[in-house]
């Protein structure tokens, strides 16, 4: 097989030719690693090749849904049992697991073949893939633009064609932000979906879920029956069980659905005239498909939500750094700036303070429910502009000088309760300022690839469903797929 037939295919459409023996395993790794070979200098999406470990696997009898697709994971949460996990960390690199994590296990249960980890940002803290650890990963779209993150590396290497899909995880828009920036298809799936042990109980205290990005919508169903095959019986939830298979889901028509948009930006920022775009051409397409759409935005305080959500990251990578700093000896020098001064905020808040914002998440979700009694689904820009350049969300060099000395003065916490970090709290999530809402939640939420700026880069437009609403989710892509079909679209690499 040459990479161009390979290309035309899904992971779905992959495995139909294992199982039908049209081709093997080890065939369908080498044009997978050949791909990678040939653009992964130019996008830096895999970090750690896995290319030997692979070459051993398809020698044995593959079995499952999925036998013999090469796959990759992310080098964040989704542990190799054996193998460091870096989490785009210099600090990271000496932990290696004894386990495979629960995902990784029934992906390879499933039959796919592991090859590679894809770069994040150090510990997923960004929606840029630009770690220092093992520098920026670019847009196959544009290399001189970002394809987002955290889950940045397994993007771009599904939108370069290495894979059709890739692993991902989404604490605060880690799956939709870079499946909008590399027109892909990202699902993030409803706290408690997904199994995150076993060495967690929930990712980052129920923000962040597993999943993937791929091209198609019936790739991403196929993974999710996968990943919600069986109990993590550690595990702090019973997931309940989805009505029919994700796969038939994505099958069914969805019928006529409510759906309220907006393109406001929940914590007041400015949004791009292509987000808006974005929004207003879905609109007319839903409406031609025969959906109710109006105008309608849940009655969640934004700005209220962010500061919640950023007392849950501070705290979360503090607790990071205190880890690695307790079990392999990292030192401060081997963290990234931006993640120390996130650490140090993140211990400056007290505990009342931090119950206090958990505990609003209960608030937020009860407004979204309200909006949902009205509506099936809440349409938004998933970013608040396109793509940006690489480097440009970068910590201004004043900002990191003035919050080490603060550090070492121990007056960074005091900052961090002025209006003026407020500022820079929200300013830092225009970008990104839509997602969070699924996370704070635990709704599901996706992201649609239906549009380009007239540069030609990648805009998706975000779907929030209800509690259980992730076959809803997929019903309607599948039909935005069937309209506007994007998984053929390949870069000008």
């Amino acid at each position: 097989m040459r990479y161009a037939e390979y290309r035309r295919f899904d992971a779905v459409g992959l495995a139909e030719l294992v199982a039908k023996r049209e081709v093997t395993p080890g065939e369908l790794l080498d044009v997978a690693v050949e791909r990678a070979e040939a653009v992964n200098g130019r996008l830096n999406a895999i970090v750690t090749p896995l290319y030997e470990l692979a070459r051993g696997r398809v020698t044995e009898e593959l079995g499952g849904p999925l036998a013999g697709v090469p796959f990759l994971i992310k080098d964040l949460f989704q542990d190799y049992a054996g193998l460091p996990t870096g989490s785009g960390s210099r600090a990271a690199g000496r932990h290696v697991p004894s386990r495979h994590s629960e995902v990784v296990q029934r992906w390879l249960e499933a039959g796919l073949v592991i090859f590679g980890k894809t770069n994040t940002p150090e510990f997923g803290l960004k929606s840029v893939t630009e770690p220092e650890a093992a520098g920026p990963t670019r847009n196959p779209w544009n290399l001189d633009h970002t394809p987002g993150g955290s889950s940045g590396g397994s993007a771009a290497a599904v939108a370069a064609g290495i894979v059709p899909a890739a692993g991902g995880n989404d604490g605060g828009g880690s799956i939709r932000i870079p499946a909008a920036c590399c027109g892909l298809f990202g699902l993030k799936p409803g706290r408690g979906v997904l199994p995150a042990g076993p060495s967690h109980a929930e990712h980052m205290q129920g923000l962040a879920t597993e999943g993937v990005v791929s091209r198609t919508v019936r790739d991403t169903a196929a993974m999710l029956d996968v990943l919600t095959t069986g109990i993590d019986l550690g595990g702090p939830y019973l997931p309940g069980r989805a009505e029919i298979p994700y796969a038939q889901a994505a099958r069914r028509a969805p019928g006529r659905l409510r759906i309220g948009f907006t393109t406001r930006s929940p914590i007041g920022t400015p949004v791009a005239a292509e987000a808006v775009a974005a929004v207003e051409e879905t609109v007319a397409l839903l409406q031609r498909l025969g959906h109710d759409v109006e105008p309608a935005e849940p009655a969640v305080d934004g700005q209220r939500l962010a500061l919640d959500f950023f007392t849950a990251w501070y705290t979360s990578t503090a607790a990071t750094v205190a880890e690695l700093r307790r079990t392999t000896g990292a030192r401060a020098r081997d963290f990234e700036t931006d993640t120390l001064l996130l650490a140090a905020v993140g211990r400056s808040i007290r505990a009342p303070e931090y119950y206090t914002s958990n505990h609003r998440w209960n608030e937020h979700a009860r407004a979204l429910t309200a909006f949902h009694e009205r509506y099936d689904l809440l349409l938004t820009p998933t970013l608040g502009g396109p793509p940006v350049r690489i480097g440009e969300l970068d910590t201004p060099a004043w900002i990191k000088t003035g919050g080490r000395v603060l550090m070492r003065l121990g007056l960074l916490g005091q900052l961090a309760g002025t209006g003026l970090w407020k500022q820079l709290e929200l300013a830092n999530l225009a970008a990104v300022p839509f997602t969070q809402l699924a996370n704070i939640t635990g709704r599901p939420a996706m992201s649609v690839p239906v549009y380009r700026t007239p540069q030609g880069l990648p805009l998706g437009v975000q779907f929030v469903g209800p509690l259980g609403g992730e076959g809803l989710l997929l019903s309607l892509a599948a039909q935005l797929e069937a309209e506007h079909p994007w998984a053929q679209e390949e870069p000008p690499l």
